[in-house]
């Protein structure tokens, strides 16, 4: 029976058939009728120059390879007609190797073949599915099958799932305790233990083999297309393939009944990448980070905090030894810890709509929703296609023009010092607005290169920077963006905020992927027109802000902060940074018209109006600090006087609380011109006589086990070494021994103290002179006040 449907795309995975030579596509959508696997019979293509045609094709004979040879209307950078080569994935690199030895070039050799295909025919997320319906155990399979573009916005089924373990120790071997799943009509938690003591939301089983096997069962049974978890792939997953390994259990898990199958990766051998038919795995951390979330902590108990108010059940450093506690001594209380892991995960998965941006990335970019990062896939996914219908084949990783080194984002010396009135001024999305309007692009740069070379008009030519010339008309990524913009203004208008982050997200990558090494478009002659074009519009832009009367005292790669120099009221400010900002978006527009015959597409907006604003210097020097700065504003929503903290010490989670509340407070004080002296001293003495003992202590993170902690040993790896010491003498398993991990301490008259270790004697001293002076000293010396002298006898006596 013949079927059309949409579809949205869950995976997609590749093998050769043995019986055809092709190289075999299957792809998994999730559809109105359930899960569908569609299979495409489609070799994989690579591209050599024309020129070496006959020899390629004589080579395959020679080694007897199904590789078919002809030539296409298609060229390279360097401007040689080329020929597609047709062959079974399989041989890809191989052909490859033989090529080179015989210095034949090869290109596009690395690209998937399921993404050529997709993007081919600008499939990107979601299709059209029309073939012949056939009936799965458990799913749909269209044999025969057509692809076409098309939009799907699927229902997704998802289930979290998360393991509690042993802590690892050397010499011992790793134990699962427990699986647990959480997900529509589904709470369970499956636990090593006495069968018979089991319950409907706790079942104990006998073994780990049992416990496996029912993990199988469960997934078999609740059928998700997602499973998501927190660092799911790179811990829980890892740790039962090493489980289902150790076992000799077969880890299926797929949809069609296939294990599930992984890779390492070359450059970290201890990241894993999965492929399991017809589910996705998505990690919370990941995802977030690709919506660009910023957290001090991604641990679940800190990004709960935040979205849902609440945390996990056990708090605490350390956690890994309270979980082997309660598996021995309470089995239920670790049950409904495990559980409530799960649903913490999935209610930030809700909370955060990071189903539907993972939805509409895949819309946009044509990716699975598991390739995290996958920034040049993105790019390239969009741009190929394009660049083919233009004529040319991509080139090869480090094909591209490289001697000079591109700069990054400019950062302009900044003006100390304590300010009333000052403005932000924001170029709406700079790098994406300047490839636009100077027409930067990969093959605008060898058109341009070309045109310059053949004598072309000067007027169809935009100079960029390393001797770069770009061709006006004969573009691709110019005119990629102008349509990303408009789809999402569309995004916007609709109030479809993933889709817009989406957008924005891959609109602000087009400049880091150009400036990638492991991109294939790499190019310093692309980066540097577009990061050395934005020093010049900033610099430009505050030579004119200047002119207007205005000082500029700071510029960041797309800002520039006004000092008006005088006092305005909150409507006034706002309509000098409206008129600054249309003037200067007309003065540009008038400037490229007359320099390079260009239509500006650059549009700087008005921000932000301090009311009062704080540069401290660089410690110790009169120069200006950079990214780091404290402002007071009127949030436009309720009418209040806030404060905004920028890279401070405030914000930064490597300082005690006693100091990033002491910062804040002083700061409020000092912007809204409340007293401060005696609350300073208030400080000091409540310092003193002991009663912040509670905000005096650090927190910070090993990241390496502490025996790679050798020489130049900081504070907090002192501290655990310490800890460690004191766990042995009371007879209680080491915690740092194998793996890094969190450290709480003082630090007290002999140096680094664990909070653990009672009888802590503070040294109040370090305090005083390394966390609150240099915090009130920074903003005093513009204050003509002193730390020391406020504090006053107090401080001395000390």
């Amino acid at each position: 029976m013949n079927q059309r449907l949409p579809g949205f795309l869950l995976t997609s995975s590749w093998d050769d058939d043995p019986d055809s030579g092709e190289t075999l596509l299957t792809f998994w959508w999730s559809t109105g009728q359930g899960a569908v696997k569609t299979n495409i019979r489609q070799p994989a293509i690579c591209f050599i120059p024309r020129s070496w045609q006959q020899k390629a094709r004589d080579i395959a004979a020679t080694l007897q390879w199904p590789v078919r040879i002809e030539a296409v209307l298609l060229q390279s950078f360097a401007a040689r007609p080329v020929a597609a080569c047709y062959l079974p994935h399989s041989y890809v690199y191989r052909w490859r190797d033989v090529l080179v030895e015989q210095d034949i070039p090869c290109w596009e050799v690395d690209i998937r073949p399921t993404d050529r295909y997709l993007m081919e025919r600008f499939v990107y997320g979601a299709a059209e599915l029309q073939g012949d319906w056939q009936t799965q155990p458990g799913y749909g399979q269209l044999n025969n099958v057509r692809l076409r573009p098309t939009r799907y916005q699927p229902q997704l089924k998802a289930l979290s799932l998360d393991i509690e373990t042993s802590f690892p120790r050397q010499g011992e071997p790793e134990r699962l305790f427990s699986i647990g799943f959480y997900g529509t009509g589904l709470e369970l938690v499956i636990m090593l233990g006495e069968p018979q003591q089991s319950s409907p939301q706790l079942q104990l089983v006998a073994d780990e083999a049992a416990l496996l096997q029912r993990l199988v069962e469960v997934i078999a049974d609740y059928d998700p297309d997602v499973i998501i978890g927190w660092n799911v792939i790179q811990f829980d997953f890892a740790f039962l393939r090493r489980k289902f390994l150790q076992h000799q259990i077969p880890f299926v898990i797929g949809r069609d009944g296939s294990e599930l199958s992984w890779r390492s990766s070359k450059r970290n051998p201890e990241r894993i990448f999965l492929q399991i038919a017809g589910r996705v795995v998505l990690d919370g951390i990941a995802l977030l980070k690709n919506a660009t979330w910023q957290f001090e902590s991604f641990a679940l108990d800190a990004v709960a905090e935040h979205f849902l108010g609440e945390g996990k059940l056990l708090h605490g450093d350390d956690r890994g030894g309270d979980i082997e506690h309660l598996f021995v001594h309470d089995k239920t209380a670790l049950g409904q810890y495990n559980l409530k892991d799960c649903e913490l995960v999935w209610r930030i998965f809700e909370k955060a709509d990071l189903y539907n941006f993972a939805i509409e990335r895949s819309h946009m970019t044509g990716l699975t929703m598991d390739r995290m990062g996958g920034s040049v896939a993105a790019f390239e996914n969009l741009y190929l296609p394009r660049l083919h219908r233009q004529g040319y084949v991509a080139p090869n990783i480090e094909e591209g023009y490289h001697a000079q080194k591109s700069p990054g984002g400019f950062v302009m010396n900044s003006r100390p010092g304590l300010f009333e009135h000052v403005l932000v001024l924001d170029f709406k999305s700079l790098y994406p607005s300047i490839i636009r309007t100077f027409k930067i692009d990969p093959m605008g740069l060898i058109e341009g290169l070309k045109g310059r070379w053949q004598g072309a008009d000067e007027q169809q030519l935009v100079p960029g920077f390393f001797a770069a010339v770009f061709h006006k008309e004969k573009n691709v990524l110019p005119d990629l963006i102008r349509q990303l913009g408009e789809w999402r203004e569309q995004a916007k208008r609709e109030n479809n905020q993933p889709l817009a982050q989406t957008i924005k997200v891959i609109m602000a990558s087009c400049y880091g992927v150009l400036g990638s090494e492991g991109c294939r478009f790499y190019d310093t002659r692309l980066s540097s027109s577009i990061t050395k074009r934005g020093h010049q519009i900033i610099q430009q832009s505050s030579d004119w802000i200047e002119q207007q009367g205005y000082d500029v005292i700071y510029g960041d790669t797309d800002s520039v902060f006004v000092w008006l120099k005088k006092s305005v009221s909150d409507q006034q400010a706002d309509d000098i940074g409206q008129q600054l900002s249309q003037g200067l978006n007309q003065w540009w527009q008038q400037r490229l018209q007359q320099e390079f015959a260009l239509p500006s597409y650059l549009e700087m907006e008005y921000e932000t109006h301090y009311q009062r604003f704080f540069m401290p210097s660089i410690r110790g020097e009169e120069t200006g600090s950079k990214k780091r700065y404290a402002g007071m504003i009127r949030n436009r929503n309720s009418a209040e006087l806030e404060m905004v903290f920028k890279g401070l010490e405030a914000v930064r989670s490597d300082w005690t609380p006693l100091a990033r509340h002491f910062q804040k407070e002083l700061y409020r004080r000092v912007f809204y011109g409340e007293p401060y002296q005696q609350w300073v001293r208030e400080q000091v003495q409540a310092l003193l006589a002991r009663q912040l003992d509670d905000q005096l202590i650090y927190r910070k993170r090993l990241r390496r086990p502490l025996t790679a902690y050798q020489k130049n040993i900081p504070p907090h790896a002192q501290a655990a070494a310490k800890l460690e010491r004191w766990r042995q003498q009371q007879g209680l398993l080491p915690r740092f021994a194998d793996r890094g991990g969190w450290i709480r301490y003082y630090i007290g008259i002999n140096g680094p103290h664990p909070v653990d270790i009672p009888d802590v004697v503070i040294d109040y001293s370090h305090y005083l002179e390394k966390q609150l002076m240099p915090l009130a000293d920074a903003i005093f010396h513009y204050t003509g006040e002193n730390f020391s002298e406020m504090a006053g006898q107090q401080l001395y006596l000390f």
